[in-house]
């Protein structure tokens, strides 16, 4: 579950990233740790870029900035701009367009038609459905219902 104060940072952190060229990808907040550490991954808009350290460093600054401003986080805490790698979790539009086709493994809850694990290809998504081919046929599994989506280590057609 993520905490509480992450629909707050990502609308101030969305604007910024995208002001320097940058897609969120991801932000956690880990309050586990002394002291909590927050973590922002970022990857330029441009596909053909990989992100640097100079892209992560610009991100850092002009957020830490913002989050100085308007002091939303109580206490002392630890910024992390990095690369979201090569995970296996789609998440950005954009891991649903550059994976089309791709085996994936959608975990729903509740469960569709009685299933909560859906193996196929991805075929994308829209505002309601994430759609996948199984053996040719179309399924959409209900958005609101989806978990997770991961990219499968195995063909099931």
């Amino acid at each position: 579950m993520a905490h509480p104060l992450i629909p707050q940072l990502e609308t101030l952190a969305r604007p910024l990233a995208t002001q320097l060229g940058y897609e969120l990808v991801q932000m956690v907040f880990h309050t586990n740790q002394h002291p909590p550490i927050l973590r922002v991954d970022i990857r330029p808009l441009d596909p053909q870029q990989e992100t640097s350290h100079a892209d992560c460093e610009a991100m850092s600054q002009a957020l830490e900035a913002e989050l100085d401003r308007v002091d939303i986080i109580p206490g002392q805490y630890v910024l992390e701009i990095s690369s979201p790698g090569l995970g296996n979790l789609l998440s950005s539009d954009r891991d649903f367009t550059v994976f089309k086709g791709f085996v994936v493994e959608v975990t729903l809850d509740p469960p569709h038609k009685g299933k909560a694990l859906w193996s196929g290809h991805l075929l994308g998504r829209d505002e309601e459905n994430v759609m996948l081919s199984l053996k040719g046929r179309r399924v959409q599994l209900p958005r609101a219902s989806v978990q997770q989506v991961a990219l499968s280590e195995a063909e099931t057609e």
